[in-house]
């Protein structure tokens, strides 16, 4: 009778622990490290869980943005259900800016993107270390032209993904997952500024030691204004802040 209740109160037991088993987490953690003066903000897409058959409009279908003026942290549901329909993430939309003047105007935007996907290629996967945490990579660079009768200076930003030794590729920062690999993992996006700025169009500024000249075409009217083999014909420019330059970035000879 003893040895009957003690296997009873075993089996009890062991009913219990393994009911108050812990669960794998339904979120992961995107982070990132940006140059100085940069931000991002992620918007989280999500579409009907696997073998679902209900659908859901695009309002309900992306989670509030995140931004990193805010948190550079954002915890990320993995699975959420709205209108009565299991969704799963599909996608973080990432815009990255910068300010290049003193006016709110001057900045710029480029982008990235996290995928998300029931199944993947081995290839196409983003694998996690021993702590848990994949890193993706890009570069930013900032391209610069000139616009209006004035030529006033602006800058484009253009950030394309790199690889770990730092070879920059033709694509968006970008990275890959599944859904079985993302709960309770961290994942950051590395993005590093170029040292140097290169002119936005070709042919239309002409580099010395000192710096790029901007070529002067048929008139200032011309606002393309190709140097078309006139290394010779240069014009003036305005910087953002008001200066009037012959040369960028130092603005005089």
């Amino acid at each position: 009778m003893k040895l009957t209740l003690r296997m009873a109160t075993l089996g009890c037991c062991l009913a219990m622990a393994g009911g108050c088993a812990e669960r794998p987490p339904d979120t992961f953690t995107f982070t990132a490290d940006l140059p100085p003066g940069f931000a991002y903000e992620a918007a989280v897409r999500y579409v009907p869980a696997p073998g679902e058959t209900c659908t859901v409009g695009k309002k309900d279908n992306l989670a509030p943005v995140f931004k990193s003026k805010d948190s550079p942290v954002a915890e990320i549901l993995i699975r959420r259900t709205r209108k009565g329909c299991p969704l799963v993430v599909s996608r973080i939309e990432l815009e990255l800016s910068s300010i290049y003047g003193p006016h709110w105007l001057d900045s710029s935007r480029d982008s990235a993107n996290v995928v998300i996907r029931d199944q993947l290629e081995e290839q196409y996967k983003g694998s996690f270390n021993e702590a848990g945490e994949s890193t993706f990579r890009g570069q930013c660079q900032w391209l610069f032209r000139t616009s209006g009768r004035p030529r006033v200076l602006r800058k484009i930003l253009d950030c394309k993904k790199t690889n770990p030794q730092g070879d920059v590729g033709n694509d968006r920062p970008f990275s890959a997952y599944t859904l079985d690999q993302l709960p309770g993992k961290t994942v950051r996006m590395k993005i590093r500024l170029a040292d140097d700025e290169r002119p936005y169009m070709k042919d239309t500024w002409v580099k010395f030691p000192n710096g790029w000249k901007r070529c002067m075409g048929d008139n200032f009217e011309d606002q393309y204004a190709f140097c078309f083999g006139n290394h010779k014909d240069f014009s003036g420019f305005q910087m953002p802040d008001g200066r009037q330059c012959t040369i960028y970035p130092g603005c005089t000879e």
